[in-house]
């Protein structure tokens, strides 16, 4: 059994093509894999019998590669008053005090919900409230993990669990009260927990360090080890502010980045997140090393962290993908464009990077980043993922189709997203949640529970 898909308009990789019939396996017949693109036919001037109309522009599914989904209950309470990205952790942490797995599970559907109506079909979920508030773990030690992936799945989006090993609350300084409920002790004791977890259709396994700050130098390889072992993505935080960086040469005598290299974490299934105050050697580092680089733009910002060297690591060797992190937004376009205009406004120079360049981050090099090599394109072998685009809202209205890439990066947004697709299946079908039918209210239902 297959489906086919009429796109009005799809972006191909290198250009904007009108009139593609995409065909998808429904059910394991044609490339033998259900959810799969058995056949991408170009020229299709009108839609072929019984073909699900896609009007606008279709763009392959959008990787948001790293995401705190608690964060989103911050969104509004943390922007009144001023202070700084730690003054700002303290409220993060009286939100991750509150979680249980079913609040964390009826947030994280509503706030998938929200990636799938923002065009995201696989989230990067970098996960680290493992255990209850006293540090006790749950009789199922992987609950809160499990409630997760159980939210991506009602959601109808892919997820890749980062579970994250959070040791410390500094060098040589034991979690705090807060941190109690991030820790399993040591990196083994973390490996054992993992193990249990289990890939499933929609969710693979992954890894991730926390910081250099909160894995102690001494058990960094034993997360390195695991994630080589299963050839499952690894993320770390990287030098997202400066006191990380000063505090780690205090204790190390070198940086974050040299620190991870030196035992062994650094490497092309790596991907070390922000990477925003790095030298010269942390560059030549992550780029000759193959390790990526996850930019989050509207966080970054939000926190007054900095304009991470996001050219200069391309240039050096480093893939590029994008995330949206605390959610301040959800707005994976935004992200993209965020990325080239703080460049330009660093520099006073346009054009850093290409719409093309900027669209592969955000999808073919995000899922590559999450370890979902077979997504992030529309072509035949490859997931069916995809994600349509309004030309004729306030925003897109007037640019030639051709240039629907340019529009799509440079004016578009979340809201203009009219159809995401997953697996060959609608998840959103003309701007509405087919799975869950009111996602506002879910966010405001589910916000609310952690707020009394």
């Amino acid at each position: 059994m297959t489906q086919t898909y009429w796109l009005e308009h799809a972006w191909l990789g290198t250009h904007v093509e009108p009139g593609v019939a995409v065909t998808v396996s429904a059910d394991g017949s044609g490339s033998g894999a259900a959810g799969r693109i058995t056949d991408v036919r170009t020229g299709a001037d009108t839609p072929p019998p019984g073909a699900e109309i896609l009007r606008g522009l279709t763009l392959p599914g959008l990787a948001n590669a790293h995401s705190h989904a608690f964060h989103r209950a911050l969104r509004g309470t943390v922007q009144v008053g001023s202070g700084t990205f730690w003054t700002w952790r303290e409220i993060m942490y009286s939100f991750a005090d509150r979680l249980t797995p079913e609040t964390y599970h009826a947030l994280a559907r509503a706030v998938y919900a929200e990636m799938a109506l923002a065009g995201v079909t696989a989230v990067g979920e970098f996960h680290y409230v493992h255990h209850a508030h006293d540090g006790t773990p749950y009789a199922d030690p992987n609950a809160m993990g499990e409630a997760l992936v159980a939210a991506a799945d009602d959601a109808g989006i892919r997820i890749t669990l980062l579970d994250t090993a959070y040791l410390s609350s500094g060098f040589g300084q034991p979690p705090n009260a807060h941190q109690r409920r991030f820790s399993d002790g040591t990196a083994d004791a973390w490996a054992e927990r993992c193990s249990l977890l289990k890939d499933r259709d929609h969710a693979r396994i992954g890894a991730a360090i926390h910081s250099v700050r909160a894995v102690p130098a001494g058990e960094l390889a034993t997360v390195a080890r695991w994630a080589e072992e299963r050839r499952a993505p690894l993320h770390v935080h990287l030098s997202e502010q400066t006191a990380e960086n000063e505090a780690c040469l205090a204790a190390h005598g070198r940086t974050p980045t040299r620190l991870l290299a030196d035992h062994g974490v650094l490497g092309p299934r790596t991907t070390g997140v922000h990477n925003t105050h790095l030298t010269d050697e942390d560059i030549a580092l992550l780029g000759g090393s193959g390790t990526g680089t996850c930019m989050c733009p509207t966080t970054e910002r939000d926190l007054a962290d900095g304009i991470g060297p996001a050219v200069a690591l391309q240039a050096a060797g480093s893939p590029l993908s994008l995330g949206s992190d605390s959610h301040a937004v959800i707005d994976l376009l935004e992200e993209a464009r965020a990325m080239e205009l703080n460049e330009r406004l660093r520099t006073r120079t346009r054009g850093h990077w290409t719409a093309a360049a900027l669209l592969r981050a955000a999808s073919a090099d995000g899922h590559a980043a999450l370890g979902w090599d077979d997504a992030g394109s529309i072509e035949t072998g490859a997931l069916a993922d995809f994600t349509t685009i309004a030309l004729d809202s306030v925003r897109t209205a007037g640019p030639v189709p051709r240039l629907g890439a340019e529009t799509a990066v440079f004016a578009a947004t979340a809201a203009d997203v009219r159809h995401t697709v997953v697996a060959g299946r609608h998840v959103v079908r003309d701007g509405a949640h087919t799975l869950v039918p009111d996602v506002p209210t879910a966010l405001a239902d589910a916000v609310q529970a952690l707020r009394s």
